[in-house]
């Protein structure tokens, strides 16, 4: 399995010692697990986006007529949002 060198302050390093020493686990599973959730937490943000983009697109005629300041003028065109 791949691996990966990470930096830590004494601080930091202190505080995931601490906080491994706490919870029952290693470092090392402390660190991994942190990343994993991020790791999901950003995959989960993509895929939340990508919903609002599909469902705002496919009603976007309905947005047009509830929100006509927000459409943009002729000025506007090109610009992106």
């Amino acid at each position: 399995m791949p691996a990966l060198n990470v930096e830590f302050s004494d601080r930091e390093l202190e505080d995931l010692r601490q906080i491994a020493k706490e919870r029952g686990t290693s470092m090392k599973a402390l660190v991994r697990e942190a990343a994993a959730a991020d790791i999901a937490r950003h995959r989960a943000l993509q895929e939340g986006a990508e919903a609002f983009r599909r469902f705002f697109a496919s009603h976007a005629d309905e947005f047009a007529a509830a929100f006509p300041e927000d459409e943009p003028t002729a000025k506007d065109e090109g610009r992106v949002a």
